[in-house]
């Protein structure tokens, strides 16, 4: 196949799960087609050096496109411009541009492209306006419902206003997502869950199906020499990005509720956050308080990972599936995760902690294993085996292709 592959921003560094899933994709995708890639840019953040020699795609075109920071004054006012002056959600409006529409049309009127893909449904404003003045046919590929985690930040927030801004934009994230999903000859999922709610909520009649999520089992795996010392002090890690909303709403959730009845049992236990640009406020705890690390960006994430007895996902919001579960079972760490944590992967139980959305049960299910070697022990190993046999990114990129070349045949 001749893809066309549009996505806003860079894939390097491999920072979030979502470039580390379009990574693995495309590289395996690379093997057997032709990929050309086509990518946003902030023109104030260089290239990573080895972005344009990685194999994930044959050739490489990029669009500057000024991104304002998620923070600071010109941050509030520009969100509170969108509020009151928009009918779109800034979260795809922030990504809206008249560059990259005309470099879409230059390279679909130049190429013979089979299919174009739109990663993510931060472009889809854009292939939306072009629709119908395109050769190849279209397919958004999806790794989250967003309305989902909106309106699952908006229920758990206290703060009335913040609780009414996220529930408008949840509501336009709706509205948008919906019919942006419409003008598309085909929509993939990443989980049976994500699915069900594009069919029956969205009403959708293009979703093709959905691909699993896979993991590097050459990168990820269990790193013996940086096993935590058993009779050390309990450390329970969180691996995320801190500049995503859910992973923030799920640390500060965490450390509010659980934690205190963590360290009430385990009074030596300490919390490891694994991620991405912190928050000023969480890097503040951790210098006062000795219970608590976060790495910030680090070049590796296993060693973290790794000396760590256990990995919480305490997620409240989120959609499609979390890459860091499989990477963490991958390493032999035991795992607990909320319900939303875990959602789409069909985990096991041996293979998975899986509790509700309350502290006293993830509190329990942390001390527990913290508590029990063996148990922990025999978690990890199921986790690990359950992980090296269903969840590959060949087996993924494979999915993918099956799924679209039927829609192929079909004429424009």
């Amino acid at each position: 196949m001749q893809l066309l592959w549009i996505k806003a921003g860079p894939l390097l560094p491999l920072d979030t799960g979502g470039k580390i899933r379009t990574h693995a994709m495309l590289t395996e995708l690379s093997r057997q087609h032709q990929v050309t890639w086509l990518g946003l840019r902030d023109p104030r953040e260089p290239l990573v050096p080895a972005e344009e020699a990685a194999p994930y795609a044959k050739e490489k075109h990029w669009v500057d496109h000024p991104v304002p920071a998620k923070r600071g004054p010109r941050f509030a006012l520009t969100l509170a411009r969108n509020q009151l002056l928009s009918l779109q959600p800034y979260a795809l409006a922030r990504y809206r541009s008249a560059a990259l529409r005309r470099e879409i049309l230059r390279l679909d009127s130049q190429r013979s492209f089979d299919l174009i893909v739109c990663d993510f449904l931060a472009p889809a404003l854009n292939l939306s306006r072009l629709s119908t003045r395109l050769k190849a046919r279209t397919v958004l590929f999806q790794h989250n419902i967003e309305a989902l985690i909106w309106e699952r930040l908006a229920k758990a927030r206290r703060n009335p206003l913040a609780r009414l801004y996220l529930s408008r934009q949840a509501r336009r994230m709706a509205r948008a997502e919906a019919a942006l999903s419409r003008r598309f000859d085909g929509v993939i999922t990443v989980s049976p869950d994500d699915t069900r709610v594009a069919r029956q909520r969205y009403r959708l009649r293009n979703v093709l199906g959905h691909v699993p999520t896979g993991v590097d089992t050459d990168h990820f795996q269990p790193l013996p020499q940086h096993a935590p010392v058993a009779d050390g002090a309990p450390i329970i890690g969180f691996l995320g990005s801190m500049d995503w909303m859910p992973n923030i709403d799920a640390v500060d959730w965490f450390l509010a509720t659980a934690w205190p009845e963590i360290r009430n049992r385990c009074r030596d236990a300490r919390f490891r956050v694994i991620g991405r640009n912190p928050s000023t406020s969480l890097l503040q705890r951790a210098a006062t308080d000795p219970g608590l690390e976060v790495t910030g960006t680090v070049d590796d994430v296993r060693p973290y990972v790794a000396g760590c007895h256990l990995m919480v996902v305490p997620l409240r919001a989120g959609g499609g599936t979390r890459l860091k579960i499989p990477e963490t079972m991958a390493m032999g760490v035991a795992t607990v995760s909320t319900r939303v944590g875990a959602e789409g992967l069909d985990l096991p139980s041996r293979a998975c902690r899986i509790v509700d959305q309350d502290p006293k049960a993830l509190a329990d299910a942390v001390v527990g294993l913290v508590t029990d070697a063996e148990a922990r022990e025999r978690l990890a190993a199921a986790g690990l085996e359950h992980v090296r046999r269903y969840h590959t990114w060949p087996a993924a990129a494979r999915t993918f292709a099956e799924l679209v070349k039927p829609n192929l045949k079909l004429s424009r």
